[in-house]
């Protein structure tokens, strides 16, 4: 069965201060948003109608469009009701929740001083970002061609549409040639990311390794995995990771809020296995997303 196209699903969507029809939502084609990646967005999970981590998605979206000089119209005390809200509304059981903020269509140049500020939040019904089979046996990665770019180019530490393009080129190329995603190195040459999750490696001495986020975002699932793993006296060693360092690693993951965790079996010609600490971190956040005691 083909999945229902985005813009032609049902329900209401928050828009600019109050939940519209679904397909009553409308940009114009010459939104700066759109021909000028003027636009910043987060991406919530909902577990048992409760979205994970709200208030710091929320904080996260402002400090991007600050970043990129957009002033949000609203206070994240509204956004966060109108988040919970939109989410009673598509009576969202276990999904995702997207807000967005863009530039609208009052200047079409590259200077955008005077355009409208919009928001919107859609939610909707969503399982594994990754095929579950897969996520059992580990996903497969390729090595992007594409990377990260060095931090004075960028505004590295936003959820900003721009940054994506390249994963989405990365993703695409890694898919044409049989795989599920792809690691992305930096402007260095170090590991990075994967195109919408950040990576950890586990050593022969249970340590988990993962790359310092400096030129690429530090999920709030990436901080919640530390805290878990800590927490379970696994020690964890943010650092530098040459792409050949991978040969010494004998575990990998992802992790992301799509993602949640992930196991790798592969990048390139590197080999991991899905061992017990993975598979432990796995349930152990599981445990916490749905507010489990045992977490």
């Amino acid at each position: 069965m083909e999945p229902i196209p985005y813009d032609k699903r049902s329900g209401k969507i928050w828009y600019n201060g109050h939940p519209i029809n679904w397909e009553d939502v409308k940009i114009h084609v010459l939104s700066h948003g759109l021909h000028y990646a003027s636009c910043v967005f987060e991406g919530e999970r909902v577990y048992e109608g409760e979205i994970f981590k709200l208030e710091e998605h929320t904080e996260r979206l402002f400090h991007s469009a600050s970043r990129l000089g957009i002033k949000i119209p609203y206070n994240q005390k509204l956004l966060n009701q109108a988040c919970k809200d939109i989410v009673a509304i598509q009576k969202v059981k276990n999904g995702y929740v997207r807000p967005v903020v863009w530039r609208g269509s009052e200047m079409m140049a590259i200077s955008a001083q005077k355009t409208k500020i919009h928001v919107a939040i859609a939610s909707w019904e969503w399982g594994s970002y990754f095929d579950p089979n897969l996520k059992l046996k580990g996903i497969k990665l390729n090595i992007s061609k594409w990377k990260r770019p060095a931090p004075d180019t960028i505004p590295w530490d936003t959820k900003a549409s721009g940054l994506y393009m390249i994963c989405t080129l990365s993703k695409h190329e890694a898919e044409q040639k049989g795989f599920t995603d792809s690691l992305m190195l930096d402007y260095e040459g170090n590991i990075a990311e994967a195109t919408g999750a950040n990576i950890f490696f586990k050593n022969k001495s249970g340590e988990l390794h993962t790359p310092i986020p400096d030129s690429f975002l530090n999920g709030i699932t990436r901080r919640c995995i530390i805290e878990i793993a800590k927490a379970k006296g696994v020690k964890v060693v943010e650092r530098k990771i040459k792409p050949e360092e991978m040969e010494n690693f004998v575990g990998c993951f992802l992790t992301g809020t799509a993602a949640e965790v992930t196991p790798v079996s592969q990048i390139d010609k590197y080999n991991f296995s899905v061992c017990n600490v993975i598979k432990d971190l796995s349930e152990s956040y599981q445990n916490l997303v749905r507010k489990n005691t045992a977490a």
